[in-house]
C-alpha cells in the first residue's frame, strides 16, 4: 500500500487521543510530540497522526501511536497500511529509535452482558459476577509479522461504550434495574455532583490516594491531573480553531453535606466523552456516589452534543476471580456495548535493543501485576495472622 507523510502541526483529528491538545499535555508530561498530514492509498482525504516519542536509556527512544491511525479502512488492507505507515515514519524518527509501538483504533463490538435482567445488588466493590451463562468474547482484530503483539496493553483493550444519541429515559432503560435504583438512591440520600474544575484537584487526589492503597492502583503524581484540567481549561477559553474539538476535561465531585466522599474525572471531545480517572474514600460508600456521578457525567456530555461515553476499561471477561471482577460489573451494568479492541502491537526497528526492552518490560508487568500484588496480599494474610490489626 502507498502512503505519504509530511510533518504538520496543524494536522486534524477527531479522537482524544490523536488529537493536537491531547499531544500538547502529553508534551507537557515528558513526550516530545510529532504530527503528520498522511495521505493512504485507501483513504479518500488526507488524516492527522500523532505520534509520541519517548526517550530511553542508551540514547534511545521508541514511538508511541495512541488510538492510531484513526482512519476507515477494510481489515484486509489494515496489516498492509499498519507496515507502510511504520516504514515511512522509520525514516522520520529519530535513528536511534527501537520500535513504533501503535495502540489501535480497530475493534469487534458486542452487546453488552445482562442488562436485561438483575439478580444482583448493584454495589460497585462487591467480588462476584455473573459469568457462566457469558458468550464468548467477539473475536478481536489480530496482526501479523513484521508486526509483534507488545508485551502488555497501554490503553484498556476492552471497555463499555454508551449511545448517547437515545433519550435519558432509553439510556437508564438499558441499565440494570439495580443500577437506575442506586442513581435515584444516591441523590434521595442527598449526593450531590457538581464540576468542580481544577480547584478541585487537591480534593480529588486525596480520594484518589485512598483509592490507590484500597485498590493496590498505581496513580500518576497530582500534577498530572493538574496539567490536564488546566490544559483543558486552556483550550475552552482559547475555543475551537474550526478543525479539532476542544479538549472538555471536567473534575465532578459527589458530595455529601459538603464532604467529598467521591470524584472522577471526564473528558468530552468533540462526539466522544470518556470517563478516565476515578476516586472514591472509605466513608458513605453506601450512599452509591459512584452511580450519581456516572450519570450526572452522562447527561452532561450528552448536553455537551457526545454521541458517545466510553466507561474506558474493563477486564477481558466476567471471570469472578479476576482481580477487577468488580469493575466488570459495574461498568457493564450501565447497558451499552462492549468493544474488544486489537491492542497494543509493536513495530521494531533495532531488533537487538527491541528484544532488551521487551524482555526488561515483561520482567517489569510480571511484577507489578503478580509478585507485587502477592507480596501485598501476604502482608495483609500476615497481619491477620500475628492479629496486627
Amino acid at each position: 500500500m502507498r502512503v505519504t507523510l509530511a510533518r504538520n502541526d496543524r494536522a486534524a483529528s477527531r479522537t482524544l487521543l490523536q488529537g493536537a491538545a491531547w499531544a500538547r499535555f502529553k508534551a507537557e508530561a515528558g513526550w516530545t510530540a510529532e504530527r503528520y498530514s498522511v495521505m493512504a492509498e485507501d483513504s479518500p482525504e488526507p488524516f492527522g497522526l500523532s505520534v509520541l516519542l519517548r526517550s530511553v536509556a542508551g540514547g534511545r527512544c521508541f514511538a508511541y501511536i495512541p488510538r492510531g491511525p484513526h482512519v476507515d479502512v477494510a481489515p484486509e488492507r489494515r496489516q498492509d497500511l499498519l507496515v507502510a505507515l511504520s516504514r515511512a515514519l522509520a525514516a522520520e524518527l529519530p535513528r536511534r529509535c527501537m520500535f513504533l509501538r501503535w495502540d489501535l483504533p480497530w475493534y469487534a463490538e458486542e452487546e453488552t452482558l445482562g442488562t436485561a435482567t438483575d439478580n444482583e445488588e448493584g454495589d460497585a466493590d462487591a467480588p462476584t459476577v455473573r459469568g457462566d451463562s457469558s458468550p464468548p468474547p467477539a473475536l478481536r482484530p489480530v496482526f501479523d509479522r513484521p508486526l509483534v503483539k507488545a508485551a502488555g496493553d497501554v490503553q484498556p483493550p476492552d471497555t463499555v461504550v454508551i449511545d448517547l444519541r437515545a433519550s435519558e429515559d432509553e439510556i437508564l432503560a438499558g441499565m440494570k434495574p439495580k443500577w437506575r435504583y442506586n442513581i435515584r438512591y444516591a441523590f434521595k440520600k442527598g449526593v450531590a455532583v457538581a464540576d468542580e474544575g481544577p480547584g478541585a484537584v487537591d480534593t480529588f487526589y486525596d480520594l484518589y490516594r485512598t483509592t490507590a492503597v484500597r485498590d493496590r492502583i498505581a496513580l500518576h503524581p497530582r500534577d498530572y491531573y493538574a496539567r490536564l484540567l488546566e490544559r483543558s481549561a486552556a483550550d475552552r477559553t482559547a475555543g475551537s480553531n474550526g478543525a479539532e474539538p476542544v479538549l472538555d476535561a471536567r473534575l465532578w465531585v459527589a458530595r455529601v453535606g459538603g464532604q467529598a466522599i467521591a470524584a472522577i474525572i471526564t473528558a468530552f471531545y468533540g462526539k466522544e466523552a470518556y470517563y478516565l480517572y476515578g476516586a472514591s474514600g472509605d466513608g458513605q460508600r453506601n450512599l452509591m456516589p459512584a452511580y450519581a456521578l456516572q450519570w450526572t457525567a452522562m447527561r452532561a456530555a450528552r448536553d455537551a452534543g457526545c454521541t458517545t461515553y466510553d466507561l474506558y476499561g474493563i477486564p477481558p471477561s466476567p471471570d469472578p476471580n479476576h482481580p477487577m471482577a468488580g469493575l466488570y460489573r459495574f461498568k457493564t451494568g450501565f447497558g451499552g456495548r462492549i468493544r474488544r479492541y486489537a491492542g497494543t502491537w509493536d513495530y521494531p526497528l533495532e531488533s537487538l535493543p527491541y528484544a532488551a526492552f521487551r524482555a526488561a518490560e515483561r520482567l517489569r508487568l510480571f511484577w507489578h501485576k503478580d509478585l507485587k500484588k502477592r507480596a501485598a496480599v501476604a502482608v495483609v494474610a500476615d497481619m491477620f495472622r500475628k492479629r496486627r490489626f
